[in-house]
This record gives C-alpha cells, sequence and structure tokens, in this order.
C-alpha cells in the first residue's frame, strides 16, 4: 500500500476537469473509477485528497501584464485628453498621473476627459522584473501581497485587494490553477506566466 496515498500499488488519484472531482486511475491496466479500489487506507487517502485535491480554494494575486497579453490594456492605463488654450493642440496623456502632472502646470487649465484604456507596451521581461520587485518588497515585509495589488495589480481584482475568491479546478487558466493548487495555505509563489501576464498567487485558504 503507498503511504502517501494509502491506494494499493500503481494507483494514483487524478482530476475530472470535466466533473471537478478526484478520481482513481492505474497507468498500467488504463482502468479508471470513482471508488477507491480496495484495500485502502481511509485516513490516509482522505488527508491526500483534502491537501492535494480540494474542491475549491481561495487565492489572491498581483498580475502584470505586458504587450504581449491576451488583453494589453488595464485600468492603471487610462487615456486622459486635456484641452490646452490656442494654438497648442489636444494632448493625450497615457495615465492617470500623467494627466494629475499636466494639470499642476500653468499650460493646462482644463481636462475634459477620460477615454478608454492605454495599450501596454512594457515587454514580457519588463513586466517580470516589475513583479520580482513587487516580490522582494513582499518577502522582505515592506507591505502584503494584497496591499500591493489593490495600486500595482492590472487585474480588476485590484478593488479586492487581488481576491479571486473560492475556485475550482477548471475554474482558472491551467498554468495559474496547477500553481495555486500546489500552494500550501499562506504561501505565495513566484512569477507564473499565462496568457494574462505574470502573476504572484497566495493561497489565502
Amino acid at each position: 500500500m503507498d503511504p502517501t496515498t494509502g491506494l494499493p500499488p500503481g494507483w494514483e488519484v487524478r482530476h475530472s476537469t470535466s466533473k471537478k472531482l478526484p478520481y482513481f486511475f492505474h497507468p498500467t491496466t488504463k482502468e479508471s473509477r470513482w471508488e477507491p479500489p480496495t484495500p485502502y487506507d481511509a485516513d490516509v487517502l482522505k488527508k491526500y485528497i483534502a491537501k492535494h485535491h480540494p474542491p475549491f480554494i481561495r487565492a489572491s494575486h498581483l498580475l502584470v501584464k505586458h504587450k504581449d497579453s491576451r488583453r494589453p490594456s488595464s485600468w492603471r492605463e487610462v487615456c486622459v485628453y486635456i484641452i490646452l488654450p490656442l494654438p497648442y493642440a489636444a494632448l493625450r496623456y497615457a495615465t492617470r498621473r500623467d494627466a494629475r502632472r499636466a494639470e499642476e502646470t500653468d499650460s493646462v487649465p482644463l481636462v475634459v476627459g477620460v477615454g478608454g484604456q492605454a495599450e501596454i507596451t512594457r515587454s514580457k521581461d519588463e513586466a517580470i522584473e516589475m513583479l520580482n520587485e513587487h516580490k522582494k518588497r513582499i518577502d522582505a515585509g515592506e507591505v502584503k501581497l494584497g496591499d500591493l495589488a489593490a495600486t500595482e495589480s492590472d487585474c480588476s481584482s485590484y478593488r479586492k485587494g487581488g481576491d479571486l475568491g473560492s475556485f475550482g479546478r477548471g475554474d482558472m487558466q491551467k498554468e495559474f490553477e496547477d500553481v495555486a493548487f500546489a500552494l500550501e495555505v499562506g504561501q505565495m509563489s513566484g512569477v507564473v506566466e499565462t496568457a494574462s501576464g505574470v502573476h504572484l498567487i497566495q493561497r489565502t485558504e
């Protein structure tokens, strides 16, 4: 009997993405079943499934997008249009921060509107470098991931400090999900790459 899973030799615990439940599979015989094969150690198996195949977990993340992300735009990069006195033309500022700086000068008397989200132009390497700097601050105890996500994450979850709520297997992108489910509660990942960008993930439940 396997001391890690509590199953008979050769059997593995796998996860069904369609039913979002664990099942049992024997790679040699190709047999699969929903009920554990006998004999098995119920206590060991229960602990193994609870740790490695929980039905739902909860996690927070900090996302930094780059120009090759699936949606290369962010709430943090907003087009602000400013009217200048003639003979100047209208200027377009890429971020709210730039617009605020412009308002402080005598030459920009009026902000007339906010347009859509500006396209992100940073490279993936630059995004990873930014994320590693965030990780250093978190690891040093200078700031918590949730506090940093509220101001620096390119995901709409920034409103909740990066909290994604509870989710099961198959709910997230596979690269994200594989790392999130492998984390211990309270543990934070390194850089995780998905089609959305690069992430730091912290499991909270």
